[in-house]
Protein backbone atom coordinates (compact mmCIF):
# COMPACT_ATOMS: atom_id res chain seq x y z
CA UNK A 1 0.00 0.00 0.00
CA UNK A 2 1.67 3.60 -0.98
CA UNK A 3 2.59 5.90 1.69
CA UNK A 4 -0.34 8.53 0.42
CA UNK A 5 -3.34 5.69 1.30
CA UNK A 6 -1.63 4.76 4.76
CA UNK A 7 -1.77 8.27 5.26
CA UNK A 8 -5.28 8.66 4.04
CA UNK A 9 -6.79 5.84 5.66
CA UNK A 10 -4.86 6.99 9.16
CA UNK A 11 -6.69 10.60 9.15
CA UNK A 12 -10.10 8.78 8.48
CA UNK A 13 -9.45 6.43 11.35
CA UNK A 14 -8.02 9.05 13.77
CA UNK A 15 -11.51 11.91 13.12
CA UNK A 16 -13.59 8.17 14.27
CA UNK A 17 -11.71 7.37 17.21
CA UNK A 18 -11.96 10.96 18.03
CA UNK A 19 -15.17 11.57 17.46
CA UNK A 20 -16.58 8.62 18.95
CA UNK A 21 -15.20 9.63 22.38
CA UNK A 22 -16.97 12.80 22.29
CA UNK A 23 -20.03 10.94 20.60
CA UNK A 24 -20.25 13.25 17.88
CA UNK A 25 -21.90 12.06 14.63
CA UNK A 26 -19.93 13.84 11.87
CA UNK A 27 -18.17 11.93 8.35
CA UNK A 28 -16.43 14.73 7.13
CA UNK A 29 -14.94 14.82 3.63
CA UNK A 30 -11.16 14.79 3.19
CA UNK A 31 -9.77 17.20 0.03
CA UNK A 32 -6.58 16.08 -0.72
CA UNK A 33 -4.76 18.66 -1.14
CA UNK A 34 -2.65 18.06 -4.22
CA UNK A 35 -1.04 21.55 -5.17
CA UNK A 36 2.43 21.36 -6.11
CA UNK A 37 2.46 17.65 -6.34
CA UNK A 38 3.29 15.81 -8.90
CA UNK A 39 0.33 13.20 -10.48
CA UNK A 40 2.19 10.33 -9.96
CA UNK A 41 2.23 10.99 -6.07
CA UNK A 42 -2.00 11.71 -6.64
CA UNK A 43 -2.39 7.90 -8.73
CA UNK A 44 -2.30 5.83 -5.89
CA UNK A 45 -5.00 7.73 -3.90
CA UNK A 46 -7.23 8.24 -7.28
CA UNK A 47 -6.58 4.00 -7.60
CA UNK A 48 -7.67 3.37 -4.27
CA UNK A 49 -11.02 5.84 -4.66
CA UNK A 50 -10.85 8.85 -2.93
CA UNK A 51 -12.43 11.39 -5.32
CA UNK A 52 -11.88 14.94 -3.59
CA UNK A 53 -8.36 16.76 -4.63
CA UNK A 54 -7.27 20.44 -3.75
CA UNK A 55 -5.66 22.77 -6.34
CA UNK A 56 -4.59 26.58 -5.76
CA UNK A 57 -3.46 27.61 -9.34
CA UNK A 58 -5.57 26.96 -12.39
CA UNK A 59 -2.78 26.48 -14.72
CA UNK A 60 -1.22 23.41 -13.04
CA UNK A 61 -5.07 22.71 -12.56
CA UNK A 62 -6.08 21.95 -15.85
CA UNK A 63 -2.37 20.52 -16.55
CA UNK A 64 -3.08 18.35 -14.10
CA UNK A 65 -6.43 17.53 -13.98
CA UNK A 66 -8.34 17.92 -17.40
CA UNK A 67 -7.24 14.13 -18.96
CA UNK A 68 -7.92 12.36 -15.25
CA UNK A 69 -11.27 14.09 -14.96
CA UNK A 70 -12.00 12.69 -18.73
CA UNK A 71 -11.39 9.40 -17.37
CA UNK A 72 -12.49 9.48 -14.10
CA UNK A 73 -16.25 11.43 -13.95
CA UNK A 74 -16.38 11.18 -10.20
CA UNK A 75 -13.71 13.19 -9.10
CA UNK A 76 -14.24 16.30 -7.65
CA UNK A 77 -11.61 19.26 -8.09
CA UNK A 78 -11.71 21.99 -5.19
CA UNK A 79 -10.19 25.62 -5.85
CA UNK A 80 -8.54 26.12 -2.02
CA UNK A 81 -6.71 28.93 -3.42
CA UNK A 82 -7.44 32.65 -3.89
CA UNK A 83 -9.17 33.04 -7.38
CA UNK A 84 -8.49 35.79 -10.01
CA UNK A 85 -10.98 37.31 -12.10
CA UNK A 86 -9.47 36.82 -15.05
CA UNK A 87 -8.98 33.33 -14.43
CA UNK A 88 -12.51 32.44 -13.35
CA UNK A 89 -13.24 31.49 -17.30
CA UNK A 90 -10.83 28.36 -16.79
CA UNK A 91 -11.35 27.80 -13.32
CA UNK A 92 -15.03 27.25 -14.09
CA UNK A 93 -14.07 24.68 -16.81
CA UNK A 94 -11.98 22.31 -14.37
CA UNK A 95 -13.26 23.38 -10.86
CA UNK A 96 -16.35 21.55 -9.47
CA UNK A 97 -15.95 23.35 -5.84
CA UNK A 98 -14.77 27.31 -4.95
CA UNK A 99 -13.66 27.65 -1.26
CA UNK A 100 -12.81 31.33 -2.20
CA UNK A 101 -15.46 33.50 -3.04
CA UNK A 102 -14.96 36.73 -1.66
CA UNK A 103 -16.45 39.54 -3.43
CA UNK A 104 -19.07 41.14 -6.05
CA UNK A 105 -16.89 41.68 -9.04
CA UNK A 106 -15.81 37.76 -8.72
CA UNK A 107 -19.19 36.44 -7.70
CA UNK A 108 -20.63 37.85 -10.74
CA UNK A 109 -18.20 37.09 -13.20
CA UNK A 110 -18.24 33.25 -12.07
CA UNK A 111 -22.31 33.73 -12.57
CA UNK A 112 -21.56 34.91 -15.86
CA UNK A 113 -18.65 31.89 -16.46
CA UNK A 114 -20.90 29.02 -15.71
CA UNK A 115 -24.08 30.19 -17.04
CA UNK A 116 -22.22 29.99 -20.59
CA UNK A 117 -20.84 26.43 -20.33
CA UNK A 118 -24.07 25.42 -18.37
CA UNK A 119 -22.61 24.66 -15.27
CA UNK A 120 -23.22 25.05 -11.71
CA UNK A 121 -20.10 25.04 -9.05
CA UNK A 122 -20.95 24.30 -5.65
CA UNK A 123 -19.25 27.68 -3.29
CA UNK A 124 -17.94 28.18 -0.31
CA UNK A 125 -17.88 31.78 1.05
CA UNK A 126 -14.66 32.30 2.64
CA UNK A 127 -15.03 34.15 6.56
CA UNK A 128 -11.93 36.27 8.07
CA UNK A 129 -12.81 34.67 11.30
CA UNK A 130 -9.98 36.19 13.28
CA UNK A 131 -10.77 40.05 11.62
CA UNK A 132 -7.38 39.16 10.70
CA UNK A 133 -6.05 42.83 8.22
CA UNK A 134 -3.45 40.69 6.43
CA UNK A 135 -5.87 37.61 5.39
CA UNK A 136 -8.46 37.83 2.73
CA UNK A 137 -12.01 36.85 3.37
CA UNK A 138 -15.42 38.32 4.06
CA UNK A 139 -15.86 40.26 7.57
CA UNK A 140 -18.38 38.84 9.60
CA UNK A 141 -20.69 41.76 9.95
CA UNK A 142 -20.96 41.76 6.06
CA UNK A 143 -21.55 38.02 5.41
CA UNK A 144 -24.97 38.30 5.47
CA UNK A 145 -25.71 41.43 2.75
CA UNK A 146 -22.63 39.45 0.70
CA UNK A 147 -24.91 35.62 0.76
CA UNK A 148 -27.93 37.49 -0.38
CA UNK A 149 -25.78 38.98 -2.98
CA UNK A 150 -24.99 35.71 -4.24
CA UNK A 151 -28.11 34.14 -4.13
CA UNK A 152 -29.26 36.81 -6.41
CA UNK A 153 -26.62 35.76 -8.70
CA UNK A 154 -28.25 32.38 -8.67
CA UNK A 155 -25.30 30.28 -6.85
CA UNK A 156 -25.20 27.67 -5.59
CA UNK A 157 -23.59 28.61 -2.01
CA UNK A 158 -23.00 24.91 -0.36
CA UNK A 159 -21.49 26.56 3.33
CA UNK A 160 -18.65 29.02 4.56
CA UNK A 161 -14.88 28.36 4.82
CA UNK A 162 -11.96 29.56 7.26
CA UNK A 163 -8.71 29.69 8.02
CA UNK A 164 -7.97 30.59 11.74
CA UNK A 165 -5.25 32.67 13.02
CA UNK A 166 -2.23 30.39 13.69
CA UNK A 167 -0.74 29.75 17.25
CA UNK A 168 -3.89 30.05 18.75
CA UNK A 169 -7.15 27.65 20.04
CA UNK A 170 -8.73 27.30 16.87
CA UNK A 171 -11.61 25.65 18.84
CA UNK A 172 -13.25 28.74 19.24
CA UNK A 173 -13.45 30.06 16.10
CA UNK A 174 -15.04 26.47 14.96
CA UNK A 175 -17.67 27.12 17.12
CA UNK A 176 -18.19 30.42 15.89
CA UNK A 177 -17.78 29.38 12.02
CA UNK A 178 -20.81 26.60 13.14
CA UNK A 179 -23.10 29.55 14.63
CA UNK A 180 -22.60 31.97 11.54
CA UNK A 181 -23.38 28.60 9.42
CA UNK A 182 -26.68 27.54 11.23
CA UNK A 183 -27.84 31.20 10.97
CA UNK A 184 -27.84 31.17 7.35
CA UNK A 185 -29.21 27.47 7.27
CA UNK A 186 -26.47 26.60 5.29
CA UNK A 187 -25.03 22.71 5.06
CA UNK A 188 -21.65 23.04 4.72
CA UNK A 189 -18.13 23.79 6.53
CA UNK A 190 -14.83 24.14 4.98
CA UNK A 191 -12.56 24.03 8.08
CA UNK A 192 -9.65 22.35 9.18
CA UNK A 193 -6.45 21.35 7.72
CA UNK A 194 -3.11 19.15 8.78
CA UNK A 195 -2.76 20.87 12.04
CA UNK A 196 -6.05 21.36 13.41
CA UNK A 197 -8.68 19.02 11.21
CA UNK A 198 -9.48 17.10 14.68
CA UNK A 199 -10.60 20.54 16.37
CA UNK A 200 -12.60 21.34 13.08
CA UNK A 201 -14.48 17.57 12.98
CA UNK A 202 -15.47 17.87 16.06
CA UNK A 203 -17.35 21.35 15.29
CA UNK A 204 -19.25 19.75 12.69
CA UNK A 205 -16.77 20.53 10.04
CA UNK A 206 -18.26 18.99 6.52
CA UNK A 207 -14.85 18.82 4.24
CA UNK A 208 -11.11 18.95 5.84
CA UNK A 209 -8.31 20.53 3.42
CA UNK A 210 -5.29 18.42 4.03
CA UNK A 211 -2.31 17.85 2.26
CA UNK A 212 1.17 17.43 4.06
CA UNK A 213 -0.48 15.00 6.61
CA UNK A 214 -1.50 13.02 3.42
CA UNK A 215 1.59 13.66 0.60
CA UNK A 216 4.75 15.01 2.99
CA UNK A 217 5.96 17.80 3.13
CA UNK A 218 6.28 20.13 -0.12
CA UNK A 219 9.86 20.80 -1.45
Amino acid sequence: MHNTVKNLLEIKNNIKIHLNKLNINNNPKIVAVSKTFKINKILPLIEHGHTDYGENKVQEALEKWSEIKDINPKIRLHMVGKLQTNKVKFAVKIFDYIHSVDNDKLARKIADEQNKINKKLKIFLPVNIGDENQKSGINKNDLKNFYNYCNELNLDIIGLMCIPPVDVKTDIYFKEMNFLKNNLSLPDLSMGMSSDYLDATKNFSTYIRIGSKIFGKRS
